[in-house]
């Protein structure tokens, strides 16, 4: 993924404790302290509650304020920051968070345009990528990693996950290797079954 896409991350609504662990979704990754992390989360978003979105609007004052959308003062990583953004879909205000690298100008822009367009689909559907990140984001940290030196060089500091199999036996795969069946194994049921989507 390049630094200015955008991707949703989580399915449904995060509730308070959801949206604190998703904020650093990458916390674990080899090397934190050492290198700018901008790529990882520049265009992660996902959908919060109307109680989430004004809790965030009220801890700190905002690095600016539009009809729209607010960002947060702190900075995450280089130039990526949290925007929160209320949106009305429908006759309905809908809430979300965003990570959006403000180096380039547009980017708080560009991710409510893609957030818009992404939730205007007439039926629910995820894309492959999408069950991957919300698999990633609803796996504990005991259960989910990185690849460490004893992996190929190549694959080192790609993200894992623990997958079970005969006999609850643990084994670890890269997370963009998961099959189709052990993606639908780790998905709440309510998510299984959606249908594919080619393109958010």
């Amino acid at each position: 993924m390049d630094l200015f896409s955008n991707r949703k991350v989580f399915q449904g609504v995060a509730d308070r404790r959801q949206m604190f662990r998703m904020f650093d979704r990458h916390a674990l990754r080899p090397n934190r302290w050492d290198s700018d992390a901008s790529a990882l989360y520049a265009g992660e978003w996902f959908e919060i509650g109307a109680s989430e979105h004004d809790y965030m609007l009220n801890i700190l004052p905002p690095l600016w304020i539009r009809p729209d959308m607010f960002a947060m003062r702190e900075f995450l990583t280089g130039s990526v920051t949290s925007v929160f953004f209320a949106l009305s879909m429908g006759g309905t205000i809908r809430y979300f968070h965003g990570y959006c690298d403000l180096a380039e100008r547009q980017a708080a822009e560009r991710m409510r345009v893609a957030i818009m367009t992404r939730e205007d689909k007439p039926v629910k559907a995820m894309t492959r990528d999408e069950r991957l990140e919300h698999i990633w984001s609803e796996t504990s940290d005991g259960y989910r990693g990185y690849a460490d030196m004893k992996w190929p060089e190549p694959l080192r500091g790609e993200r894992t996950i623990v997958v079970f199999g005969a006999n609850r036996q643990q084994s670890v795969k890269r997370l963009c290797d998961l099959t189709d069946a052990e993606i639908s194994s780790k998905l709440p049921v309510h998510l299984r079954y959606l249908p594919e989507l080619a393109a958010a």
